[in-house]
């Protein structure tokens, strides 16, 4: 996988790189995605963006995203690396930030996905129509990545909506203590109007 991605000149460039992370049962078309790559090119931003379709199981997915930034790293040490994620990406982007010290996005994050057990059992992803088993095992590789404490908190900006049906907003508001939040009332788990926040989160991310 890497070595395709080379080839595409996804690590050779010297524009900051922002990787957006979809959540569970998402890909690379989900909107909040999608508003993104369109943000960027309506602005010319000089930033590359990746969106990489990540595995339905948890640890491969985390181990696809750690491989992306280790690589980006080991091509040039220097070059800026951002990240955004939703839902369980926004789980994701957590521990990227905390293990590469990184800065990051998160929307509606998923604070401990391990106890959804809603999710254990067969799946159907909707936008690839792959279907696949999740199992206690694959649940509890989310526990072992648990961030307990942000040692920067000050690096993670959070957006939460309190109509999110999906998950707890509370719970993200009590984790991530200390990071900067904007909760804004109702809305839903896809967050609502997520593309009017995009310029203050780039400027967050420092990638304007």
């Amino acid at each position: 996988m890497l070595s395709a991605l080379r080839c595409q000149g996804l690590f050779a460039s010297m524009h900051p790189l922002l990787i957006y992370i979809h959540g569970f049962l998402s890909s690379p078309q989900s909107i909040k995605a999608q508003q993104t790559r369109q943000y960027i090119e309506r602005l010319q931003l000089p930033i590359q963006l990746f969106i990489p379709q990540l595995s339905n199981y948890p640890m491969p997915a985390y181990q696809q995203l750690r491989a992306m930034v280790e690589t980006a790293r080991a091509e040039n040490s220097a070059r800026q690396i951002a990240l955004i994620g939703s839902s369980l990406g926004g789980f994701m982007a957590t521990v990227l930030a905390e293990a590469y010290g990184l800065k990051a996005l998160v929307i509606n994050p998923a604070v401990k996905p391990y106890e959804i057990s809603a999710v254990l059992g067969e799946n159907t992803n909707p936008y690839t129509n792959e279907t696949f088993v999740l199992t206690h095992s694959d649940i509890e590789a989310l526990h072992r990545l648990e961030v307990q404490t942000l040692s920067k908190p000050e690096q993670i900006k959070v957006l939460l909506q309190t109509g999110d049906e999906t998950l707890d907003y509370r719970k993200a508001v009590s984790y991530y203590q200390g990071c900067p939040q904007v909760v804004e009332e109702g809305g839903d788990h896809g967050f609502q109007n997520f593309e009017s926040h995009l310029p203050e989160a780039f400027n967050f991310l420092e990638l304007v």
